[in-house]
């Protein structure tokens, strides 16, 4: 498994695109990873802080990872500032933890299960952001049923 070593300054987008924090990484070493721009990755940032990401397009054939105001702030750094980073593929393909309620969920319900393994790895991202967000454990359930049996909730502007 390949890892990548970089130093580079941190960049944001426009807002009209986001405005998020970024490191970009160029296509070339996009290229060296098996499942390309669809890798699910791992970036440690300043050798202090480990964040799992996903490749984003940058518009020019390159790619960018995001990093969140917050890690930026617990690491004391800015746009502009110069930050050391490596990447290196995320062992696990979907990325994220699967929170227990999910599993205990999938374990007693053979239906639930194969509705969710018939979802892309990015929906149940999705559902599993959505079930973190939700601290009432009932109330965690319930979305995920609702997930699973009646789909994605809508995105916005459709």
């Amino acid at each position: 498994m390949p890892v990548f070593n970089f130093s580079q300054h941190i960049h944001q987008l426009e807002k009209r695109k986001g405005g998020y924090y970024y490191l970009s990484i160029t296509a070339d070493i996009v290229e060296q990873f098996e499942k390309r721009r669809h890798t699910r990755l791992i970036c440690r940032l300043d050798s202090k802080t480990k964040i799992r990401c996903g490749l984003n397009h940058l518009g020019d054939g390159n790619y960018y990872i995001i990093v969140s105001g917050k890690v930026l702030k617990s690491l004391d750094r800015k746009v502009g500032d110069k930050i050391e980073f490596e990447i290196y593929e995320d062992p696990d393909p979907l990325g994220v933890e699967v929170p227990e309620v999910l599993q205990v969920l999938l374990d007693q319900d053979i239906d639930l299960r194969a509705k969710y393994e018939s979802l892309t790895d990015g929906k149940k991202r999705s559902l599993i952001y959505s079930m973190n967000k939700v601290k009432d454990v009932d109330k965690a359930v319930q979305k995920t049923i609702s997930f699973l049996i009646d789909g994605p909730p809508p995105r916005r502007g459709e």
